[in-house]
């Protein structure tokens, strides 16, 4: 394991560079376009296919990094590219994620593959967790799955939104109540295989930002999948679930892990990075805006309220790298984050984002309030970052209750 350091390599260089040429060339010509239509940008996920920017060996090769920081880098490129675009073409990360984070060697290697298919037939998945009466509340989840010992199938049942490609995605993961007494120490993820009867797409929803990412509920009506389609297998979950039942029985503070928890903190510095692109999108638009805007006879960069501004925003889009990059090396080398380091980068990237965004609206002025400068799209789209995969309120409640070892509510 490498130490911790600021300096990309060769390597990681080239890489950086090929994606951020993709960005600038493929998906930043695009971004209105697909912003306007509100539709999956197949042919864009086509085309980062054929380059092999959108498949597994890739996402791969940046999750095995040793140094931690092919993803977070990845996620930035991206990101500055377009953020509804690009959460297109990651959202899939999300489900084989969840895989790798609950499943077996052999269900990671049966699975994540179906996630990408491949140049010729792209397909996407999606990671269902939240429900309309349980988002940032787990411990409210109503989708339940059970056992047919008669014919070794779960059964699922329930509805769940803020699904990213939910209803169109190949493989669903889906986060289910096995036992409702535990609460969130009684669930567990299955694989919902492709054409299986009983899951469909509900409400499509038509959203302030990142439109060109199609979100959706997903509906599981008597769903019946494989025994081996539960992640981690039915031995470990039963282990795991008399466990829990061991610690509610003798009043153990004992925390269990949570299947759906276990993907987010795996994914919490990937998605600070990917404000930290959008962040920089806008500072950089608005950088070169103030130089070349004039007013009274001189570039506007030149009035300190403009200057300020930019500098404050330079400084926090780093500061938030800095923490991304911390947090994502540390998940690498095994360090635990005893600090709730994931949560901290997630936290100050995603309100950088907001603000940042806000700044470079103001500094384009009325221009910044149109459609026809992309600033007005980037500042929609980071509203995201502070809700989804956990709202900032969350992370401050983990990072307090991490720091203070109390239940704080």
């Amino acid at each position: 394991m490498g130490d911790f350091t600021l300096d990309l390599n060769d390597d990681q260089r080239s890489v950086r560079d090929w994606i951020h040429g993709f960005a600038a060339d493929v998906m930043r010509p695009a971004a209105a376009e697909w912003d306007e239509r509100e539709e999956t940008p197949w042919p864009i996920i086509q085309e980062a296919a054929k380059i092999g920017l959108y498949s597994l060996d890739f996402y791969a090769q940046q999750f095995f990094d040793p140094t931690g920081l092919g993803i977070p880098m990845t996620m930035e490129e991206l990101f500055w590219g377009d953020a509804g675009i690009a959460l297109s073409i990651v959202g899939t990360g999300l489900a084989a994620v969840g895989v790798l984070a609950n499943g077996t060697e052999e269900q990671i290697g049966t699975w994540v593959p179906q996630m990408y298919g491949d140049a010729d037939d792209v397909k996407v998945a999606a990671f269902c967790s939240s429900e309309p009466d349980a988002g940032s509340d787990v411990g409210a989840m109503r989708t339940r799955a059970v056992f047919d010992e008669a014919t070794g199938e779960w059964v699922l049942n329930g509805t769940k939104t803020w699904a990213t490609n939910g209803g169109i995605a190949n493989v669903h993961v889906v986060v289910a109540v096995v036992d409702p007494e535990l609460g969130t120490r009684g669930h567990a993820s299955f694989i919902v295989p492709p054409g299986t009867p009983g899951l469909s797409q509900g409400q499509k929803f038509k959203k302030h930002g990142i439109r060109a990412s199609h979100t959706a509920e997903v509906v599981l009506d008597n769903v019946r999948v494989p025994g081996d389609c539960l992640l981690g297998g039915k031995d470990k979950l039963d282990e795991r679930l008399a466990r829990a039942r061991e610690r509610a029985r003798t009043g153990s503070s004992e925390r269990g892990k949570n299947a759906a928890m276990a993907t987010f903190e795996a994914s919490r510095p990937a998605v600070g990075a990917m404000a930290v692109g959008t962040a920089r999108a806008a500072y950089e638009y608005a950088l070169e805006y103030a130089k070349e805007r004039e007013q009274f006879g001189r570039p506007i960069i030149d009035n300190q309220g403009v200057a300020f501004q930019l500098a404050d925003m330079r400084t926090q889009i780093d500061a938030a790298r800095l923490l991304v990059w911390r947090a994502s090396w540390m998940a690498t080398a095994g360090k635990p984050f005893t600090s709730a380091e994931g949560s901290m980068s997630k936290l100050f990237a995603s309100e950088t984002a907001k603000k940042v965004t806000a700044q470079a609206v103001q500094i384009l002025g009325g221009n910044g309030f149109t459609r026809e400068y992309p600033v007005e799209r980037m500042h929609r789209d980071s509203a995201i970052y502070t809700i989804f995969e956990g709202t900032s309120e969350i992370q401050r409640l983990v990072i307090a209750r991490t720091l203070s070892g109390l239940p704080i509510r």
